[in-house]
């Protein structure tokens, strides 16, 4: 008998031979129903995986991220099996999960039209109301290609899988049969609550030379209530389009003339300017020296650094005095130099090195969104030097700095733990041991986390902070990555207590990540309206008419001495009209000044939040909206 360790450390015996699949009816029959999939010993597995040996075994749902991928995958073959039910002459191609659901490629002779998806979305559903089941085969490459021999993409991928040797993996649901690796579900049938979002184009493997495809994204959900819980969310995510938001606020754009290349306008520069400010307050606090590094160093130094190897598609080269050079995609490098500029000993350690660096990475026009996916951003670095005995502090003190920054902004986060990627650099122990101490100091922490395999960066492994936005979105900000190779590479040391050479530690960190991408998130999680003290316009003055003018300007100039970023809107319109264009910018505090306000030495305060109006001594509203701004008030 096999002995299974289960969720909580459960174990039971089971034959030599049961499938994960069995191993979830025997548990219950609801877990059962809800399996996408399995992990054994830590690797996603297939439902119908035969168990062979004792195990760690966790059965994966919909609401585990892996058993997500499972389910929308599947749901990607469902959405290839209608569309060659509906254009049987379709060729396709990939279609895999992905971070929001699942699409699926196809060569077609004309993009589907809306009115098409809603035929293929209504195919689907007959397609589920069969419960065909979901089988798994191999077959050896000639087989593999007659069965085939009609869809040249997947010729291709078979001759892709054949160098690289062994069985090449079908699934079969009905008529439909797909070269996958999986894994998929048991049956359609839990396929019920099925949405397609849109149609776009995509290039064959990405490459503009190959031919240009027609991709169809959908999401896809266990119940129905989720599936209408997430369009709703979608619908709120388009009044809250950050790009939208930004031409209609003033606050930054991107033109024709720099795809990827953001523009900030005046109000954009307050509020970079205020989010600036608050990082280099709260880094000063905890011993952050600020640095600035140049923007383009010579191609020697990415050599040297290991970009050259690993990160090089993604760089912008030139040349100078006919010698090579790149601008800088990260900031690390020229960190690295600052280090070494002198002779440092353990006393002079940890140090902790703060760069506002602005970077460029070659991004495909395709992949580019806003101010979400950019080719020009700037990072709000910090590399720490450290002994190996000060690790554990120093992430648990990054950590702690993090966890501050975002609850001002009203999100909670996950964290994830990324490990070695195949493309990585540095010994087997030199990974073992930052993994470890990162793993050591997210105990420590106490908070839960989840781990990425294979996700680190190619240099360490890292900690992610997934935050989540009002409107239940998560995005990937913060990070903390543990680096043993660059102070080998770059040949960092500090004089120890024994009076000898050491190889400083090195905690790669970012807070915000990408300002321009966090003014994006900002932008969208407050629907463009920005708490007082980040707001660009704080206060709008509305004298009534204008016989009210000079004391508008009075209270105006007030304001402004005590730091208030104010505007004053005396024009020749209804004071009505004045506060709603004013609500529709989204300004904090109105103040409707007339006779008896000018008399009294009051202002009547509009709250953008409730639009209630509140008359009060000016004094008063002053040390009010103070307040509010010292707390950074959400």
């Amino acid at each position: 008998m096999l002995k299974i360790t289960l969720k909580g450390g459960v174990v039971k015996e089971f034959e030599p031979g049961t499938t994960i699949a069995e191993v979830a009816k025997s548990l219950g029959a609801g877990l059962y129903k809800a399996a996408c999939a399995g992990k054994v010993n830590g690797a996603v597995c297939d439902l119908r995986t035969p168990l062979t040996a004792d195990c760690d075994l966790q059965i994966l749902t919909f609401d585990d991220a892996d058993g997500k991928h499972a389910f929308w995958h599947s749901a990607s073959h469902l959405l290839a099996q209608a569309v060659m039910r509906l254009y049987p002459d379709t060729k396709y191609t990939i279609g895999p999960a992905v971070e929001n659901g699942f699409y699926y490629d196809f060569d077609v002779e004309k993009p589907f039209t809306t009115e098409d998806l809603a035929k293929i979305e209504k195919e689907m559903a007959a397609i589920v109301k069969t419960g065909e089941e979901i089988e798994r085969f191999e077959l050896d490459v000639p087989a593999a290609k007659e069965l085939m021999k009609d869809q040249p993409y997947k010729l291709e991928l078979i001759d892709k899988h054949a160098a690289e040797g062994g069985p090449i993996s079908f699934y079969k649901q009905g008529d439909f049969t797909d070269l996958c690796a999986g894994p998929h579900l048991l049956s359609v049938s839990p396929l019920k609550a099925i949405k397609l979002i849109q149609c776009t184009g995509a290039y064959w493997h990405g490459d503009s030379s190959l031919p240009m495809l027609c991709r169809v994204y959908g999401i896809a959900f266990p119940k129905a209530s989720e599936l209408d819980a997430y369009l709703t969310m979608m619908e709120e995510a388009k009044k809250r389009d950050h790009r939208k938001l930004g031409r209609e606020l003033d606050l930054f754009d991107i033109y024709e003339e720099g795809p990827g290349f953001p523009f900030f306008f005046p109000k954009g520069m307050v509020l970079r300017n205020q989010l600036e400010s608050f990082w280099r307050v709260e880094h000063t606090k905890r011993g952050y020296q600020e640095i600035r590094t140049p923007l383009i160093l010579n191609e020697e130094l990415w050599h040297r650094s290991g970009h050259w190897d690993h990160y090089k598609d993604n760089m912008y080269t030139t040349k100078i005095d006919d010698k090579d050079y790149a601008i800088k995609p990260m900031n690390c490098p020229g960190g690295m130099l600052v280090y070494k500029r002198r002779l440092n000993s353990y006393r002079d350690l940890p140090q902790r090195m703060a760069e506002l660096g602005i970077v460029h990475r070659h991004e495909l026009s395709g992949a580019l969104h806003g101010l979400m996916r950019v080719r020009c951003f700037t990072q709000d670095d910090a590399h720490i030097f450290m002994t190996p005995e000060q690790i554990e502090e120093e992430i648990l003190g990054v950590m702690e700095l993090i966890d501050s920054f975002y609850k001002v902004f009203g999100f909670e986060y996950a964290l994830e733990l990324s490990t070695r990627p195949e493309d990585s650099m540095g010994s087997d122990e030199q990974w073992e041991m930052a993994t470890n101490a990162l793993i050591k100091a997210l105990d420590k922490n106490g908070k839960e986390y989840t781990v990425n395999e294979g996700d680190g960066a190619f240099y360490g492994p890292k900690i992610d902070f997934h935050l989540r936005d009002s409107i239940g979105r998560t995005w990937q900000c913060g990070t903390i990555q543990l680096d043993f190779q660059m102070p080998e590479r770059f040949d960092l040391t500090y004089t120890g207590k024994d009076g000898e050479k050491h190889r400083p530690v090195m905690i790669h960190r970012v807070v915000f990540g990408s300002i321009e991408r966090f003014i994006g998130i900002l932008t969208e999680h407050y629907a463009g309206a920005f708490p007082l003290w980040l707001a660009p316009v704080q206060v709008k003055v509305l004298p009534v008419t204008d016989d009210h003018i000079a004391y508008a300007g009075k209270v105006a100039d007030e304001l402004t001495a005590a730091g208030l970023r104010v505007e004053i809107d005396s024009r020749n319109e209804k004071v009505g009209y004045r506060i709603r264009e004013a609500q529709l910018q989204k300004i904090p505090y109105m103040l409707v000044l007339g006779d008896k306000e000018a008399e009294a030495g009051e202002v009547a305060a509009r709250d953008r939040r409730d639009g209630k109006t509140t008359t009060m001594p000016f004094g008063e509203f002053l040390a009010k909206v103070q307040k509010e701004i010292a707390d950074k008030a959400n």
